[in-house]
């Protein structure tokens, strides 16, 4: 039975800063609340922080977890309130039927896969060296950097992931602003809130791997809930062990996006506090 835990997070802590600095760190935290038994789990995390004063570690694991580890040394362990939220994600999951919307929240690592690195590493450089028949050789995984193909990235997968993203509500523009000759292009209700470019060592030593994070929010409408529901449980993309991945949804209200940002609760609380009674 699939969990979803909403932890919060004290940035004033070592450790919470040590979380914030490394996407490893939070992955080795993030194992050690799973028993032996799940030890071979491979959950999804993101760490939310657009309130940098009220981080969120929000994690999706397939049996009931135990977070007090992460309270006692990242958290408010003796202050009130309920410091970790653990939900069963099945109310949810029942609930995902084609053309219902929901608003959602994704950080995702998108890239391509090249055969000719542009700025090759050391590495890929050694690599190419040592193919012997170039033709047959394996693909370079390369990050998207710009906000335009990433943006890309997500809406051409869209469809695989089991949803669409709508067309957003805008009026057309003025007489005059846009002549006949140029296309207006359909903007879609979604939009990067954040980009990152991480750099740690894995393990806490040897090479530093670096990975590109991109936070999209927006709005989507279901259209195949057996692919929305295998993507929700098992994530979107690479470098999931890393924060990147888990999509989250919250109930989506008409007219909750607007031009000045994500003011809504619908479209700023993914936790699970969201979904314990998520059928009306």
């Amino acid at each position: 039975m699939p969990y979803l835990s909403r932890i919060r997070i004290n940035p004033l802590r070592a450790e919470s800063r040590r979380y914030l600095a490394s996407p490893h760190a939070v992955h080795g935290a993030v194992m050690g609340g799973l028993p032996g038994a799940a030890s071979d789990e491979r959950p999804l995390w993101r760490l939310d922080s657009d309130d940098p004063l009220r981080p969120h570690l929000v994690v999706l694991t397939r049996g009931r977890p135990d977070w007090s580890h992460i309270v006692e040394r990242a958290g408010w362990p003796d202050a009130d309130g309920e410091h970790a939220l653990v939900r069963d994600y099945a109310p949810l999951l029942s609930h995902l039927t084609p053309g219902r919307e929901f608003s959602f929240r994704l950080t995702a690592n998108p890239v391509q896969n090249s055969p000719t690195p542009t700025s090759p590493t050391p590495t890929q450089r050694k690599r190419m060296s040592d193919a012997e028949n170039p033709a047959r050789r394996r693909g370079f995984r390369m990050a998207h950097r710009t906000a335009s193909a990433q943006l890309l990235w997500f809406l051409q997968r869209t469809d695989r992931w089991g949803f669409t993203v709508p067309e957003s509500r805008t009026d057309p523009p003025a007489p005059g602003l846009n002549p006949e000759d140029t296309p207006t292009p359909t903007s879609r209700e979604v939009r990067i809130t954040a980009r990152h470019r991480r750099t740690f060592a894995k393990n806490g030593r040897g090479p530093q791997l670096t990975i590109h994070t991109v936070t999209f929010e927006g709005h989507l409408r279901i259209t195949d809930p057996d692919s929305l529901t295998h993507h929700l449980l098992n994530g979107i993309g690479p470098a999931k062990a890393y924060g990147c991945g888990l999509l989250t949804l919250a109930p989506f209200k008409s007219g909750s996006q607007s031009a000045e940002g994500p003011s809504s609760p619908a479209v700023t609380e993914h936790g699970p506090e969201r979904f314990a009674g998520h059928g009306d």
